[in-house]
C-alpha cells in the first residue's frame, strides 16, 4: 500500500489535469475529478491531503465546491489551492476569503506549484499534530472531552445521513473518591489508566472510540451499533473491570466496579446530539441509584 500523500486535482480540462499529474505523480498519489459533484464525492471517499481546484467549471464553480468542502465535517480541514486562469485581484481575494490556503494563476510554473504544495502540506501536518495533542488526555492517552465533541458531531451527522444507529455508553468508576482517599491520588491515576486499557482492549473495531470524559467518567462511541450491541459492549466492559486487579502499594486489590448508561439512536431531523449525551448521562446515574455495578438502558429506565 502506498504511503504517499494524496492530491485531488479538480479541473474540467483534461489537459490541465495531465499537466499537473505528470510532474506531481512521482511524489504523490493523484486522484482526479472533472466536475464539482465528482470532486466532492472523491474528497469524502479519499480524504486527500490537499486539493488543487480550478474555478471555471460547468454546473458548479470552484468557489461553490470550496464552500461545500468547508461546510462538511469530513472535508472542512483539507487545504485547498486554487489553480485557475482567473488572474484578477477580486477573484483571488474571494478565493482566499472563502478558505483557500493559496491561489495560483495559469499558466503555472512547476517549481512554484511544487514548492507551494510542499509548504501547505507541511503546515497542515503541524496543525494536525497540535490539534491531536490538544485532543488527548495526558494521563490515559485516550481522546479528551474536546476530542469526543469533534468525533461525535461527525458520527452524529453520518448516522443521520445514512439512517444508521449510533451507540453511546457513559461510564463512571464506583466509589472513586473513597478509593482516592484510601490509596492516594497516584494510585487513583493508576486506576484511571487501567480503565483506559480495559476500554481499548474491549473495543475491537477501529471505528469505535473510548474517551476520558472527565474525572472518573469515560465515554464510548459505537457507530452503526444498535441497542443490543451497545448493551453487550457495556456489559463486557463491566465484566472486564470486575475481573481486573489493580495492585495497590499495600498489596491489596480491592474489587473494582463501574456503573454504565447505554443507549443507541438513529438521529432524526429535529434531534440534538447534546440531548442524546444528556440522556445517556442520566442513564449512567440511574445505574448508580440502582446499586452501582450495573448497566442501565432506556428499556430499564421506563
Amino acid at each position: 500500500m502506498s504511503t504517499n500523500q494524496k492530491i485531488l486535482i479538480v479541473d474540467d480540462e483534461k489537459m490541465n489535469i495531465m499537466s499537473l499529474a505528470q510532474f506531481l505523480k512521482p511524489h504523490y498519489d493523484i486522484i482526479v475529478a472533472t466536475d464539482g459533484v465528482t470532486a466532492l464525492e472523491a474528497a469524502v471517499k479519499h480524504i486527500p491531503d490537499i486539493i488543487l481546484l480550478d474555478i471555471l467549471m460547468p454546473d458548479m464553480s470552484g468557489f461553490e465546491v470550496l464552500i461545500k468542502l468547508k461546510n462538511a465535517a469530513e472535508t472542512m480541514n483539507i487545504p485547498v489551492i486554487f489553480i485557475t486562469g482567473l488572474n484578477n485581484a477580486t477573484d483571488e481575494e474571494k478565493g482566499l476569503s472563502l478558505g483557500a490556503v493559496d491561489y495560483i494563476t495559469k499558466p503555472f510554473n512547476q517549481t512554484i506549484v511544487k514548492a507551494r504544495i510542499k509548504a501547505q502540506l507541511k503546515m497542515a501536518h503541524y496543525i494536525k499534530t497540535i490539534e491531536k495533542l490538544c485532543m488527548l488526555d495526558a494521563l490515559t492517552g485516550l481522546p479528551n472531552r474536546r476530542g469526543f465533541d469533534t468525533r461525535i458531531e461527525a458520527e452524529w451527522g453520518r448516522a443521520f445521513r445514512e439512517k444508521k444507529p449510533l451507540g453511546l455508553i457513559m461510564l463512571d468508576i464506583d466509589n472513586f473518591k473513597i478509593y482516592n482517599d484510601t490509596y492516594g491520588h497516584p494510585q487513583g491515576d493508576n486506576l484511571l489508566q487501567a480503565i483506559a486499557e480495559i476500554l481499548n482492549r474491549t473495543l475491537n473495531r477501529s471505528c469505535d472510540i473510548a474517551v476520558r470524559w472527565g474525572g472518573e467518567e469515560f465515554c464510548i462511541l459505537l457507530p452503526d451499533t444498535d441497542l443490543t450491541g451497545t448493551y453487550n459492549i457495556a456489559e463486557q466492559i463491566r465484566t472486564n473491570v470486575m475481573e481486573t486487579a489493580v495492585t495497590c502499594p499495600t498489596g491489596k486489590s480491592p474489587n473494582l466496579t463501574v456503573s454504565l448508561g447505554a443507549c443507541s439512536k438513529i438521529p432524526g431531523e429535529n434531534d440534538l446530539v447534546t440531548d442524546y449525551i444528556s440522556e445517556v448521562d442520566k442513564l449512567m446515574y440511574a445505574a448508580k441509584k440502582r446499586g452501582k455495578n450495573n448497566t442501565c438502558t432506556p428499556e430499564d429506565n421506563k
